[in-house]
């Protein structure tokens, strides 16, 4: 008997016939272009709003279903078109309150069928993250309405049932109606609070030293779903006359209060390497300020300053990942030969190490965030791996193309679950 052979995920995906799954999908579906034109739609769409393919495709979806003109309080059009506005702004699904949006008749102009539907609109991406289809989703739910509307308590005398019908579909319709324009009121606090919390994070990593050097590019990216803000940070500052202090931190956490917390260490580690200008000297004050500051504990940073004259790169870490030193062949080495804990992780203050390699003009130092290489399904060292591998690979490339092809290989161009910021560095 011949053991059985099972095949692998795409070999079996590459059989299933995608066009015949969508068009058999029992959820009406339509698909949209950008500019809102249909170009696609399944049966069952077809077959809740008795339309042909042909009635359908190539029109604009207001130019397919108008606003009923009998109906002075017809709002369909507006809501969805709002909706599906909201998804090509954002690249994000949107799911709409309850909707009473009537279509006309088929073969009687003029003449518009009462319709109540709960729709969903999805974007469908497009490789750089540019919304190129939206899938809009809805389910007829007019029989539930006319059930509910024909649903009474028992001994209401016939006479009364219009009344109490009316009432019952007001009250649903305006509980609709609230609910949507309390999703409007909750997106746009959204916003707003978004908006500043963009502004809180550009004050706190404003960096003026950085425009005195056109070879160094830093990037900054949130986790995803957050505010936009972040607990790590980047830092370049010129100490006189020739030497460049640089620095990376992560605070645990996301949102406003990291940020916050971010911006206190990072102002107090700035004013002290310009004090100090040694490194581990400069992280031992950081850590004796982070025992004041609630939240500050755990805190990781390095700290590395390069004297551009005797061409030696000095550095100190407080339980960070190690930076690495690109050579120009491509080859890398870490910088690894003085890690101590984070932040407040011991009881007692104790003088932190700090090490010291030369560099040769055209070299890189990438100083990263642990968002950058760790990934909760394998060992740090495959992430550290990954990354000396792209910079070896890519060494030849200016500092901002090498930032930008740094996240993309990595998976996180658009953002991760973890907070990234990165300095590339060419000397």
């Amino acid at each position: 008997m011949k053991p059985l052979r099972r095949e692998g995920a795409s070999a079996v995906a590459s059989r299933v016939d995608h066009t015949a799954l969508f068009a058999a999908t029992p959820s009406p579906y339509l698909v949209l272009g950008p500019d809102l034109v249909i170009v696609d739609v399944n049966r069952a769409y077809l077959a809740a709003t008795g339309r042909t393919r042909e009635d359908l495709l190539g029109r604009h979806i207001f130019v397919a279903f108008p606003d009923n003109p009998a109906d002075p309080d017809a709002d369909g059009v507006k809501n969805l078109g709002a909706s599906l506005h909201r998804v090509l702004a954002t690249g994000r699904a949107d799911t709409m309150a309850l909707q009473k949006y009537d279509i006309p008749v088929m073969g009687r102009p003029g003449v518009f069928e009462e319709r109540w539907w709960s729709p969903v609109n999805t974007p469908v991406l497009g490789a750089a993250g540019q919304v190129d289809y939206i899938i809009h989703r809805v389910e007829d739910v007019t029989a539930f309405v006319k059930e509910y509307r024909a649903t009474h308590p028992e001994g209401v005398r016939a006479a009364e049932r219009p009344q109490e019908t009316q009432a019952l579909e007001a009250e649903l319709y305006a509980r609709a109606r609230e609910l949507q324009r309390l999703n409007e009121e909750l997106r746009q606090a959204h916003t707003r609070e978004r908006e500043v919390a963009v502004i809180l994070q550009e004050a706190m990593l404003h960096v003026p030293d950085l425009a005195h050097h056109r070879d160094i590019a830093v990037r900054y990216l949130p986790a995803t779903g957050s505010l936009n803000v972040c607990g790590d940070w980047y830092d370049v500052v010129d100490i006189a006359p020739d030497r460049l202090a640089l620095a990376v931190g992560d605070v645990i956490g996301h949102g406003l209060e990291a940020a916050a917390v971010m911006g206190m260490l990072r102002s107090a580690l700035s004013a002290a390497i310009r004090a100090l200008e040694r490194p581990a000297q400069a992280l031992e004050v950081l850590g004796l300020y982070a025992r004041s500051v609630e939240g500050a504990l755990g805190t990781t940073a390095v700290k590395a300053v390069v004297d551009m004259r005797s061409r030696l790169i000095t550095y100190s870490s407080a339980g960070h990942p190690p930076p690495m030193l690109i050579h120009s062949d491509g080859s890398c080495e870490l910088l690894d030969q003085a890690t101590d804990p984070p932040l407040g992780a011991r009881p007692q203050h104790v003088p932190r190490p700090q090490a010291s390699l030369p560099y040769k003009p055209g070299d890189t130092l990438v100083l990263y965030t642990d968002g950058l290489i760790e990934r909760r399904d394998q060992d740090i060292d495959v992430g550290l791996g990954q990354l000396a591998d792209v910079l070896g690979e890519f060494i030849h490339l200016g500092t901002e193309q090498l930032a930008d092809t740094v996240l993309a290989r990595l998976g996180v161009a658009s953002g991760g679950r973890d907070d990234v910021a990165l300095i590339v560095a060419r000397l």
